[in-house]
């Protein structure tokens, strides 16, 4: 399974604490894809999916399509976080170039890279 930037896959994101996604979930890998293909680095960076809709830039929205995804969705930005490559069930799709720009702006909002 390629572990793309962009890519929609199904993780298992247990165990967890307070708030934080917990189950089996979709989630977009963010990582550098220089980081995600080297063997040295066994985590990716994550952000969850969600259905429930959010508002503002933490939580772009997620149209159905190339991403595998069936419905609209929401990035979580502020759940962002690193998890084992070997919680990948399945891969979905890809997000739409401009998916992915409207996460990297939440990124850099939720991260202080601004």
């Amino acid at each position: 399974m390629r572990l793309d930037r962009g890519a929609v896959l199904l993780l298992d994101l247990a165990p967890t604490k307070g708030h934080e996604h917990r189950g089996v979930r979709p989630c977009i890998i963010v990582s550098d894809p220089a980081i995600v293909d080297d063997q040295r680095f066994p985590l990716v960076g994550i952000v969850p999916i969600t259905g429930t809709p959010g508002q503002g830039a933490l939580y772009p929205a997620l149209e159905p399509g190339p991403s595998g995804l069936t419905r609209t969705s929401y990035a979580l930005i502020d759940h962002v976080r690193s998890v084992d490559k070997r919680r990948a069930r399945r891969l979905f799709g890809r997000i739409r170039p401009q998916e992915l720009l409207a996460i990297d702006e939440g990124l850099a909002l939720f991260l202080g890279l601004s």
